[in-house]
């Protein structure tokens, strides 16, 4: 398994984490309707964020946005590492 299988499917695992991973990022429209918005029990950073467009507190909005679009950089460049690391390994 670790040197067949693995190897050949782990490109579509990358990519399909970090496309599952994009797209949670921006889903709490169900959030809302399945869990609600309660504090500190099931509250997400995009809710956080309108939270605090709402207050008026852009600084504050910002500052979350801006953690969680670092993170997200991060989270995305240690997968394309991965995957030019896999294709360089796998390689004739």
């Amino acid at each position: 398994f670790m040197r067949v299988i693995l190897p050949a499917i782990l490109p579509a695992l990358l990519t399909g984490f970090a496309m599952a991973f994009a797209r949670a990022v921006g889903e709490y429209g169900s959030v809302i309707f399945i869990a609600g918005n309660m504090p500190m029990v099931s509250e997400i950073t995009p809710l956080i964020i309108i939270g605090k467009l709402e207050q008026y507190d852009y600084a504050g909005a910002t500052a979350v946005a801006t953690v969680m679009l670092v993170i997200s950089f991060i989270l995305l460049l240690v997968i394309n590492a991965l995957q030019a690391w896999q294709r360089r390994t796998i390689a004739p």
